[in-house]
Order: C-alpha cells, then sequence, then structure tokens
C-alpha cells in the first residue's frame, strides 16, 4: 500500500461515513481543490449550486433576480439537508450556505466541515474572471467582496477545520485538508479547530 493509500484509508475511517463539506467564500477554490480531494479518497464531488440549479431549473443569478436572495437560501438549504444523506460525498457549498443558520446546524450536526480560507487579494482576482457573481455586482465588488469577509469569516471559523488557500496548485490544498483531517479527526469532540497553511 502507498503513503496516499494509507493515508486516504486513515482518512475514511476517522470519517467513519460522515460526508465531507467544504465552507468559505466564493473565489476559495472549493469546487477545484473538492474535485482533487474527492479523487483522492474515492469519494464523489457534489456541489449544491449547481444542485440548487438543477432543482431550480434555472441559473442562481436568475433565481436571485426573479425570487432574491431568501428565496435562494431557503432552496439551497432544502438542497443541502438531502445532499447530506449521502455519506459518500465531499460536498463544495455556495459562500452563503454556511451562513444561514439552519443549513449551518446541518452541517455541523452530521458532517466534518472544512473552511477553505483565502485572503481578500487572492479571492478577487480569482472571483474577476467570471462575471455569475450576483452579490458582487455593485458599483465597487472589491469593496464588496471586503464587507463580506468581514461578516463571513467569523462564522466560517466555526467549521471544524480551517485550510489556508494560496496561490498554489489546487492539488497541495487538498493534501493540507487530508493532513488537517489526520491531525484533526479522532481527537476529542471538543478540541479546537486547528489551521493548516502552506507557504508554497
Amino acid at each position: 500500500m502507498t503513503g496516499r493509500e494509507q493515508q486516504r484509508e486513515d482518512v475514511l475511517r476517522r470519517l467513519a461515513g460522515r460526508p465531507i463539506v467544504l465552507v468559505g467564500m466564493m473565489g476559495a477554490g472549493k469546487t477545484t481543490v473538492g474535485r482533487r480531494l474527492a479523487a483522492r479518497l474515492g469519494r464523489h464531488f457534489v456541489d449544491s449550486d449547481e444542485e440548487v440549479e438543477r432543482a431550480a431549473n434555472m441559473t442562481i443569478p436568475e433565481i436571485f433576480a426573479a425570487h432574491g436572495e431568501a428565496d435562494f437560501r431557503a432552496g439551497e438549504a432544502r438542497v443541502i439537508a438531502r445532499l447530506l444523506r449521502d455519506h459518500d460525498i465531499v460536498l463544495g457549498t455556495g459562500g452563503g450556505a454556511f451562513i444561514n443558520p439552519e443549513t449551518r446546524g446541518l452541517i455541523k450536526a452530521g458532517s466534518v466541515s472544512v473552511w477553505i480560507k483565502a485572503e481578500l487579494d487572492l479571492l478577487f482576482q480569482r472571483v474577476s474572471r467570471r462575471s455569475n457573481r450576483p452579490l458582487l455586482k455593485t458599483e465597487n465588488p472589491r469593496e464588496t467582496l471586503k464587507q463580506l469577509i468581514e461578516v463571513r469569516y467569523p462564522i466560517y471559523a466555526e467549521a471544524d477545520l480551517t485550510v489556508v488557500s494560496r496561490d498554489v496548485p489546487q492539488d497541495q490544498v487538498a493534501t493540507d485538508i487530508i493532513e488537517a483531517m489526520l491531525a484533526q479527526l479522532g481527537e476529542s469532540p471538543s478540541a479546537s479547530p486547528i489551521e493548516v497553511s502552506h507557504d508554497g
């Protein structure tokens, strides 16, 4: 058995059938890292935003425009509750999902949550490449992103694990998550979250 295979077996044993849920801001890399993490662990990756769009038969910008954020969050909570019944997944969530108290309670009760934390400059560099971010349709999207970080980061900090995303290959961030799980899972539930960073 190779080192990676041994790591996978150790992580899966510690997960004890619980799904992994990735939380964090838009642009943190939840989807890219999640796909790599799922491949490494022999699980399948699910993107909650894609599942919300499939359930509504609309894109997220269309849902925001037609129904508003409150309706979107309610639908998101229902979709995530359904997805969490599948224990063999790595679930990437939208940036606001963990902020919703109902959704956060569901995630904390039945899964291992990982906050992929990234600094403002890196997030803004990434999200500026795409125009499908309803919350950034403002006159000053960088300032909007900064304000979202100030509100959301204390809540994301409630996740079981924190891993810092930097400008490194996303496979390295997946490795950091696996190492954080091996260091943290299996300890007492009251153990404080640890932070793993990688300087490249």
